[in-house]
């Protein structure tokens, strides 16, 4: 292939020179059009062919032209001259999205350049290269579009599997033609896509959107001779037939009518659906009759045998799909090409493990859907709170009734009033007619709300020996916080993603910080409670913590540094303790193990301590704000340091040298001599130029010491390539460096920041970095281990016998209650649970066998019958190596029970190891 640039010269000269003989008529006039696409006709025919299918404007086609030369022009010109159609889809698609003229929808896009959503996504992904190819607008559309067809995809897939159980493959000969299962199958998805787009705003709820299939199953499995139909829909139907409702003549009554008698009244369909699926019935149901019946009742369908005809479907479909513009969603129904997921991502949500024995029985379960995964979550969460109440316990009336000022009437009202404020979001949100789920979801939150306050209040009975906590339960910031983490608990469990196979966090309309909003709440204050609520609660999963954790450092990265924060108050308060010399926590302490003996009554009734005079805890009993210290004078005591900014600088200091560490070691891994460096210019930033981070990012910030420390020391390292890699990080955003506050709500790429703000206030600072006395290194942070205990993280036996300890998992299916672990595991694997039955004895036979084949110092003749020596050291997978203590074991004991005993004795150890450990560290620094 001849090189690009001399081909792109001549194109253009022939084209000018078009242009040039276009310009003057016969008559003397101007032509009419000496626009680009007449130039481009020459060269680029297939191009133009693209932008007529595509009906674009003459502007999208001149600047996507434009943006196709720029791409071609870079140095991937050769990778685009192979995808020259894909390449001028992207930039078409990119170009409509900024000057919003979208003439076309995505699905006709993708088969005009004959690619999939998945292969698109990609390919878009790979040009933007350069920070301003695709703008944070397209970013936008791209994560919704994604976001709809993970929702989409997964649904069609439940939908699929759902009807080859619902109906017969092979109906009896008395069934019509028309009712083929392909029929209903089209009936079926239309009729749903259609009431998903009517009813929900938002289009990546995936719980709502399975709700609301569920609600259509229903009303087609009714309208369904029984003939077609398998157990125990078949039964259910049949059922409904006795009792004279469903199976009525249809022809002779009015459609509203036979609605409200039929669909209103018989439930028995809808009962087996939500027991075959795990889900809610209570909560299905509210979205049929608030949701579902009045979308039916709207669209006026006419019955044709029982059925609604497809073509009237299909075209109130049709007007839906290109008013949005997005994805044409009938096409899963051909398993049209466009549609299909990635292969990659498939061959990664059909992994399953391994086994280690090639000879032992194949009965592995497959991993979970989508579906399946969000079903059994809520599920969970709704049996933990079927025990809570929608009202104080007896325990919490206590407490209040021992308050100073009692505060259960203020308690009260906030619920109560807080709670028409969520309604009313959320049906802004969601849609007007999933208001009462709304309200559903709020009593689930107001449940776990006093049941982790009852949780805080015994620990810190227990901490303190004090019954009265009268300022912090009329304290109304930390009520709010309290109630809004429950809340997000509950909106986290019900908002998974399509996509999050893994439990990752995904963003949704209705994601954190959806809740700050709602309740108008400043992110700083919210972080206060995260912690303590986490520990309030041992029933939440490891994907829960994980979703909390990621809510804390999302506060710590942008949201706590938002103008009109109370953050920002406190580091002013704080350097004016004692002088400009005052720092929100000294670099010393960098180094020090990080404490996680504080409180949500700690943070909220910051300050505590006298700096003269050790405090165990804040006074909990006086109802004074919570800036005044019970029983000293003003005039005798010195402003006290604030507990919760101490506490936030130290979190944030953490994750600013975590995230660095991880970028540092993908970029500059060869220059380890630069990383204390730029985190002294990091660390320097935060702590004495923190208005900085006023309205922008904790990232950006860090690429720009990144990039500023590689410039003075001459280590050629340019943003482009700093960017590139942080966008492979976790967590990211393209926002992040693409979208920069410059000044006076301008903004611009980070490039620009780091030229015209960043270089002007930290340049004398930089400079020292190039002298021969460059600033004293800040310490590195010390990386603890994570202060929550994931409940359901497996503990290695000693290396090498392949055996792991594990609580009690999260059931499989929830339809019976919680079940043994035996159903959610392979059935190859070993498994005993603690506190059931052992099994046979063959199988404890098989756990010693595989405890003595350890590589361990355990080898013995097979003539000793004595008890083996235990072990000296047993490693587990976690931080440090404890030794046995060596306590005897009872001969006739199994050596299975010997290594029980043995890991108890030594996680007590360890468990009592730390705790002196905290406690040693915590008076050294009241000292």
């Amino acid at each position: 292939m001849p090189p690009k640039p001399p081909r792109r010269a001549t194109a253009a000269a022939a084209a000018a020179a078009t242009v040039r003989n276009q310009r003057v008529s016969p008559d003397g006039g101007s032509a009419p059009v000496p626009t680009a696409p007449a130039r481009l006709e020459i060269g680029e025919a297939d191009f133009v062919r693209l932008c007529d299918a595509l009906k674009v404007s003459e502007s999208v086609r001149e600047k996507a032209w434009k943006t196709y030369e720029s791409l071609t022009a870079a140095d991937g010109a050769p990778a685009y001259n192979k995808k020259k159609k894909e390449t001028w889809g992207v930039c078409i698609f990119i170009v409509a999205i900024d000057l919003d003229e979208m003439t076309f929808t995505f699905t006709e896009l993708l088969k005009s350049i004959s690619i999939s959503v998945c292969t698109f996504f990609q390919f878009l992904k790979e040009v933007d290269v350069n920070m301003d190819t695709v703008s944070t607008k397209v970013d936008s559309t791209v994560s919704r579009l994604k976001k709809k067809y993970d929702v989409l995809l997964a649904l069609y897939h439940k939908f699929e599997r759902t009807c080859g159980l619902i109906y017969l493959e092979q109906p009896s000969s008395e069934i019509s033609a028309e009712l083929s299962s392909v029929l209903v199958l089209k009936n079926y998805w239309i009729t749903f896509l259609l009431a998903k787009g009517k009813v929900l705003q938002v289009e990546d709820d995936l719980v709502i959107s399975f709700q609301l299939l569920l609600c259509v199953l229903d009303y087609f499995i009714k309208l369904s001779p029984p003939a077609m139909l398998k157990e125990p829909y078949k039964s259910a139907v049949t059922a409904v037939t006795v009792n004279g409702s469903a199976r009525t003549p249809r022809r002779g009554q009015n459609r509203n009518t036979r609605t409200s008698k039929q669909i209103d009244t018989d439930t028995k369909v809808i009962e087996v659906l939500c027991k075959e699926h795990d889900c809610n019935l209570d909560e299905v149901k509210n979205v049929y009759f608030t949701s579902f019946i009045p979308f039916l009742n709207s669209i006026g369908i006419v019955a044709s045998n029982g059925l609604p005809e497809v073509e009237v479907l299909s075209k109130l479909y049709d007007e839906l799909y290109h008013n949005n513009k997005d994805i044409d969603a009938r096409l899963f129904l051909d398993h049209d090409e466009t549609l299909q997921p990635d292969v990659i991502a498939c061959s990664q949500l059909e992994r399953t493990p391994i086994k280690n024995n090639p000879d032992e029985e194949l009965n592995v379960i497959l991993p979970q859907t989508p579906v399946r995964a969000a079903m059994n979550n809520i599920q969970q969460l709704i049996m933990i709170l079927n025990s809570a109440t929608d009202k104080p316990s007896d325990t919490l009336i206590r407490y209040f009734n021992n308050c100073t000022v009692n505060p259960k009437d203020s308690i009260l009202k906030r619920v109560e009033s807080l709670g028409h404020i969520f309604k009313m979001k959320f049906a802004e949100a969601v849609g007007q007619g999933c208001a009462e789920i709304g309200s559903q979801r709020y009593k689930l939150g107001v449940r776990l709300y006093y049941r982790v306050m009852e949780s805080m209040l015994k620990s810190e009975e227990e901490r303190l020996s004090v019954q009265n906590f009268s300022k912090l339960l009329n304290d109304n910031i930390f009520h709010t916080s309290l109630l809004a983490c429950a809340l997000e608990v509950v909106m986290a469990t019900y908002g998974r993603s399509a996509s999050q196979s893994d439990g990752t966090s995904a963003e949704t309309d209705l994601s954190f910080p959806w809740i700050l909003n709602v309740f108008d709440l400043k992110a700083f204050d919210f972080y206060k409670v995260i912690e303590s609520f986490i520990k309030a609660e041992p029933s939440l999963t490891r994907e829960m913590i994980k979703h909390l954790e990621r809510c804390e450092h999302r506060i710590m990265e942008s949201l706590a540094w938002q103008s009109g924060s109370p953050l920002f108050d406190l580091i002013k308060q704080s350097k004016e303790r004692e002088g400009q010399t005052d720092q929100p926590e000294p670099t010393s302490t960098l180094n020090v193990p990080l404490q996680h003996n504080h409180t949500a009554a700690d943070l909220y009734l910051s300050p505590v301590r006298s700096p003269k005079k050790k405090a165990s805890g804040p006074s909990l009993g006086a109802t004074s704000t919570p800036d005044a210290q019970p029983g000293v004078t003003p005039q005798t005591q010195k402003p006290q340091k604030s507990t919760s900014l101490s506490l936030f600088y130290k979190k944030v200091y953490l994750l600013a040298y975590l995230r660095l560490h991880t970028l540092f070691f993908r970029l500059l891994s060869e220059h380890p001599d630069l990383e204390p460096l730029i985190w002294t210019l990091f660390q320097h930033t935060l702590q004495n130029e923190y208005e900085l981070m006023r309205d922008r990012h904790l990232d950006q910030i860090m690429m720009c010491c990144m990039y500023g420390i590689c410039k003075v020391k001459n280590v050629d390292l340019r943003f482009k390539t700093i960017v590139s890699a942080y966008k492979e990080l976790p967590n990211t955003n393209q926002e992040t460096f693409k979208r920069v506050l410059i000044r006076d709500e301008q903004y611009d790429s980070i490039i620009v920041f780091y030229n015209l703000v960043f270089m002007q206030k930290l340049k004398t600072n930089i400079l020292q970095y190039a002298s021969n006395r460059p600033p004293t290194l800040s310490p590195i942070p010390h990386i603890p281990r994570s202060p929550y205990q994931f409940s359901n993280s497996p503990r290695r036996v000693p290396a090498g016998n392949n055996i792991y300890i594990s609580p009690l998992k999260s059931p499989y299916k929830f339809s019976d209650g919680f079940q043994s672990p035996t159903k959610m595991t392979p059935r190859s694997r070993i498994l005993v649970s603690i506190g059931e039955s052992f099994g046979t004895s063959e199988k404890f036979q098989k756990i010693n066998q595989m405890v003595c084949n350890s590589d361990c110092q355990l080898k013995r003749s097979a003539e000793v019958s004595a008890a083996p020596k235990p072990l000296k050291r047993l490693r587990f997978d976690i931080e440090g190596q404890d030794e046995a203590d060596g306590s005897k074991h009872l001969p006739q004991e199994s050596k299975f029970q010997q290594k029980l005993a043995e890991m108890t004795s030594t996680r007590t150890r360890m468990q009592k190891q730390k705790l002196n450990d905290g406690n040693d560290t915590s008076a050294s620094e009241e000292k």
